[in-house]
């Protein structure tokens, strides 16, 4: 099979399992906003999930990421090392994991108390098994991307994704409410972690036979090199869950449930350029090993076009239904949430280039000044949200997003450049046809936008800028349908 082919064969596996994780989510979030949970109980359960992925950030580091660059790089050259590196990782994320375990149990009513809501405590005390089943389930995920095996990837996340569905709505319906929800949550990313591990343990920890040494110096460089992916994820964690935490702090959990509702749209709309940075980024560490970097530019600058192609005409006609769109498919009740996801609607073109970029960076060996940038961005994040909540209400947590991001996808961008010698003429003719294509897609959602009255009009409207932008799409030669039917087939 061909890189190329590699790369497909990997995309199309990651999409569907982003398709099915997605899809769970989204009716999920369907069921749980419209019919099971009152905004006040949806906004808790989001808030306290966005506490617990600051606690997880304690307890995972930068470990998982860590051990799948260098998988990556001892498949081709040392194999026989990576059973150390696996049991090592392993060994430390327990002790990790058990320390803030304990931690989160003696002092959960503590933290309640300081946040502002004490009657979060049980949800705190309950999230301690959370921070263990999100961690394992995530890790084999990533491990499995460093061996460059997404399909496994792909299903442990479609698994957790469709088991969190069942047993969120189970737990509900039961009678127990958000902290139900949480429990679904639980259980769901519970038996993906364990699938994850008994793949990962029987299909290839056991196909290596272990050198009889650990290299020396090996595993101090696993843990060196997790310190800038650990900044990385805490800014990561400031940037996607800290406005959530802080939105509940200021101000209260229906503001929650309208920005976390923008939040989770945003998400599912970014699906696919996540499945595609996802699968192509381990590539970049094999060929820069390789010293191939001709073909990394090449498949860099393909996968940039085509996301832009995608996300910039999405991303506007969003901002243009978002509101009948909100209103007819959660209740009016959730209307607050309009203004938060027409702002986002930028953050969503910045968030696709980041999902392309960011995981490339780390294989090319470029973590330490990625999270240089996302740590100094992030903590302006976190000021901005601190000045804007108070003063403009959840608004404010998006604006400050969306200005912040932009500064770092500037800087991933940049660094990309010094690694790839990109062909930036060729790029801005590319982006310059898709700005053009989305002004006239623009144009014709929003001449019917105002006579949408239903469900079947809104997706009248949005069939009709999806078949503008198709039709301009070939027409402008930027997306060939010989192609995309090979790549379908």
């Amino acid at each position: 099979m061909s890189r190329q082919e590699h790369i497909v064969h990997g995309f199309k596996a990651t999409l569907v399992a982003r398709a099915v994780y997605m899809i769970s989510s989204a009716l999920l979030m369907f069921l749980l906003a419209r019919y099971l949970l009152d905004p006040d109980g949806y906004g808790t359960l989001y808030w306290v999930i966005g506490i617990l992925a600051v606690v997880q950030l304690v307890a995972d580091l930068g470990i998982g990421k860590s051990v799948a660059r260098y998988v990556s790089e001892y498949s081709e050259k040392d194999p026989g090392q990576i059973p150390h590196l696996l049991t090592s990782t392993i060994t430390f994320k327990l002790v990790i994991i058990s320390v803030v375990g304990y931690l989160l149990f003696v002092f959960h009513e503590h933290l309640a108390i300081a946040l502002g809501d004490p009657s979060a405590a049980p949800f705190l005390a309950v999230g301690i098994l959370y921070v263990v089943a999100m961690s394992f389930s995530t890790f084999t995920q990533i491990v499995f991307q460093g061996y460059n095996q997404l399909v496994y990837s792909a299903a442990v996340q479609a698994f957790s994704g469709f088991a969190r569905l069942i047993f969120a709505v189970a737990f509900v319906l039961l009678g127990l409410g958000a902290l139900g929800a949480l429990l679904g949550y639980i259980v769901g990313y519970a038996l993906s972690a364990v699938a994850g591990l008994l793949v990962l343990y029987y299909k290839f920890y056991r196909r290596h036979e272990p050198a009889e040494e650990y290299e020396e110096g090996l595993s101090r460089r696993l843990l060196e090199y997790s310190i800038p992916l650990t900044a990385t994820r805490s800014a990561n964690v400031i940037d996607k869950q800290i406005d959530t935490v802080l939105v509940g702090v200021f101000l209260t959990p229906t503001a929650v449930a309208f920005y976390t509702l923008g939040k989770q749209i945003s998400d599912f709309v970014l699906a696919p350029a996540e499945s595609l940075g996802f699968t192509i980024s381990p590539n970049f560490g094999e060929q820069k090993a390789s010293g191939q970097l001709e073909q990394a530019r090449r498949i860099y600058e393909t996968a940039l076009s085509n996301t832009l192609l995608l996300y910039i005409p999405a991303a506007v006609g969003l901002a243009i239904v978002a509101e009948p769109f909100v209103t007819m498919t959660f209740g009016a009740d959730y209307a607050g949430a309009v203004p938060v996801l027409q702002i986002l609607s930028g953050f969503i073109v910045l968030q696709a280039i980041t999902n392309l970029t960011s995981d490339s960076l780390d294989y090319l060996g470029r973590a330490r000044h990625r999270a240089i940038a996302k740590g100094a961005t992030s903590v302006a994040n976190l000021g901005l949200n601190i000045v804007l909540i108070p003063t403009i209400g959840v608004v404010g947590a998006a604006a400050a997003t969306v200005a912040t991001h932009t500064v770092y996808v500037a800087v991933n961008l940049y660094i990309v450049h010094l690694e790839l010698d990109l062909r930036l003429l060729r790029l801005g003719r590319s982006i310059g046809v898709v700005c053009l294509i989305t002004g006239v897609m623009a144009v014709a959602v929003m001449l019917v936008t105002p006579m949408v009255s239903s469900v079947v009009m809104l997706f009248g409207a949005i069939a009709l800028g999806a078949s503008t932008w198709a039709i301009l799409a070939v027409a402008s030669g930027l997306v060939d349908p010989r192609e995309v039917r090979a790549a379908i087939s």
